[in-house]
């Protein structure tokens, strides 16, 4: 494991002087906090700050350093970057998943989420050498979500605007879906987990842009589509890119919906819920228009490294420690 450790210093350094040299601000967030973007698609970790002198607060493990990154760009900071590490529980451990893992967040001013492709590629070509595999090498192939899907799995998502229609499809293709409560959202990820992701082109890194609207996220809205996308390398999920939402209604209304769906998911469960931050969206409209990309650097060093699992990369994976 010192050879992956040798290699991940290296890495690491070529990764701060391409943001340095680009007058990136390198940032250092906490990862503790009693207020969270909601996500209905992921699990947090939960602890209590207690102290006799003041009332215990709930905190957080944050999944993301997003939420304190956005407060800096909105108060004029620029250009930044940051590797951290972030926490999502309830996560399978596997070959590409450990439930700690470290996150390379960057967020470029004055620019959107096709600015952020050219710089992404820049940053490969800079950490690729002569025995990385071509799978990592730029420049990048592209493929819309829809032509993904229309090609890999056979569904036309164009014809398909309603989750009834849609789940048509997916029964089409053999996947059981509930009568009824499944979202459009829900029903596209049985299709794109089962026939688009493991079938993606793999000979070169693909972009994968153009999510359809239905897919709730904080990135800006474009007709049909969010300004968003998705790095694959090999296969495997690497990098996703939103040209970040500014509306402050917009945000507001994500963040309620979102919050709405983790109650209804955790009222059996009794997981904590984190709360929102209703200053958020107000705080946020005043960024200027910039675009976020977040990288996986475990996948990435392990892609490099040309290895098949983070534990080959990784010092102390969970699955290690729990034995």
């Amino acid at each position: 494991m010192r050879d992956a450790a040798l290699f991940r210093n290296h890495m690491m350094r070529q990764i701060r002087s391409f943001f340095d040299e680009r007058s990136y601000l390198e940032v250092d967030t906490p990862v503790l906090s009693p207020t969270l973007i909601p996500e209905s698609t992921i699990e947090n970790f939960a602890t209590r700050f207690d102290n006799p002198f003041l009332s215990s607060v709930e905190l957080f493990l944050v999944p993301s350093p997003e939420i304190y990154m956005k407060r800096l760009i909105a108060d004029g900071w620029g250009s930044l970057y940051q590797i951290s590490h972030c926490f999502r529980n309830s996560e399978q451990l596997g070959k590409i998943h450990n439930i700690e893992f470290t996150m390379l967040e960057y967020y470029t001013v004055e620019a959107d989420e096709q600015d952020s492709i050219a710089i992404t590629e820049e940053l490969f070509s800079a950490l690729a050498d002569g025995d990385s595999p071509d799978h990592l090498r730029p420049p990048f192939a592209h493929l819309t979500v829809e032509e993904a899907t229309k090609t890999l799995a056979g569904v036309d998502l164009e014809k398909h605007p309603r989750q009834s229609s849609l789940a048509e499809e997916a029964r089409r293709l053999g996947l059981s879906v509930p009568d009824e409560g499944e979202s459009w959202e829900e029903t596209f990820n049985r299709i794109f987990l089962t026939f688009v992701e493991p079938n993606l082109p793999q000979e070169k890194p693909l972009v994968l842009d153009r999510y359809p609207a239905q897919i709730e996220c904080l990135a800006t809205r474009d007709g049909a589509f969010r300004q968003r996308w998705e790095l694959y390398a090999g296969g495997i999920e690497l990098a996703n890119c939103y040209n970040e939402e500014r509306d402050r209604h917009a945000i507001d209304r994500y963040m309620d919906d979102e919050y709405a769906r983790l109650v209804g998911k955790r009222s059996e469960s009794g997981m904590p819920i984190p709360d929102i931050d209703r200053e958020f969206g107000t705080i946020i409209s005043h960024m200027p228009p910039v675009s976020g990309v977040a990288m996986g650097i475990d996948r990435l060093q392990m892609l490099l490294m040309g290895r098949g699992s983070l534990d080959e990369v990784m010092l102390f994976p969970l699955s290690r420690i729990l034995g």
